[in-house]
């Protein structure tokens, strides 16, 4: 089984028709200056309809954080919907796609999928890493459900007539949706460094624990709110920074 779905952009009107459909992805923006004028309306008519709805950025050469953060900003998401890298400008490299991907997901993917989007023939011949973020959307022109590709994808945009139009892999709309907001992968984060303890004993002085671990009185203090670092008593118990 699966869903369908089209993707709009200022080439089409605000509403459009959603008969049989499962999902909408519009553009939202395009480099740092470039903003779809019709992406809310058709955002709000594929909701009013009970579509899930998706974003994409086409990428541009240039700064690629700036570009996400243009992006995120910009775009009428809500939480929940998927967020997609268009990756179309051969001046864009497969690492400067990376990059997009990597700095969306730390902006937003606590709360949204992000993906990828472009053709059979970037994936296979300019790029170089595999990384399509949550989900690939690729498009290839031929039967649908069947791009010619070896790696697993989420999204297959199939044809362009009478506009782009693609299939989802999975069961039905719900299936879709709970996919959409359900747990994306959060950016990891650094693992918090082990803590040690020590306890203060007759003649200690917060120099010389300092010292003995390899770190500062500063840190120490600052650590276990100590406000005199000449002032400590026997029987404390200090947390160990570094």
């Amino acid at each position: 089984m699966t869903v369908r779905g089209v993707d709009v952009s200022s080439y089409q009107p605000s509403t459009y028709s959603t008969k049989g459909l499962d999902f909408v992805f519009a553009k939202a923006t395009e480099g740092t200056s470039y903003i779809n004028p019709r992406m809310t309306a058709q955002a709000a008519h594929a909701r009013r309809n009970g579509l899930v709805v998706g974003f994409y950025h086409f990428l541009r050469p240039g700064d690629m954080a700036a570009q996400a953060r243009y992006f995120v900003e910009k775009c009428a998401s809500v939480e929940g919907d998927p967020l997609f890298a268009d990756w179309e400008d051969s001046g864009v490299s497969c690492a400067q796609k990376d990059a997009f991907l990597a700095e969306v997901k730390q902006l937003r993917g606590e709360t949204h999928r992000v993906g990828l989007y472009c053709n059979q023939y970037y994936w296979l011949h300019r790029d170089s890493t595999g990384n399509a973020g949550d989900a690939l959307w690729i498009a290839d022109y031929v039967t649908a459900g069947a791009p010619r590709i070896k790696a697993q994808w989420t999204f297959h945009q199939h044809t362009d007539r009478p506009l782009d139009t693609n299939l989802g892999r999975f069961a039905d709309r719900a299936a879709l949706r709970k996919w959409a907001t359900g747990s994306p992968t959060a950016p990891s984060k650094p693992a918090p460094k082990p803590s040690t303890t020590y306890t203060v004993r007759a003649g200690d002085t917060l120099s010389g624990i300092a010292a003995r671990y390899g770190t500062t009185v500063d840190k120490l203090a600052a650590a276990n709110g100590i406000e005199n670092p000449n002032l400590i008593r026997v029987g404390q118990s200090l947390e160990i920074t570094k």
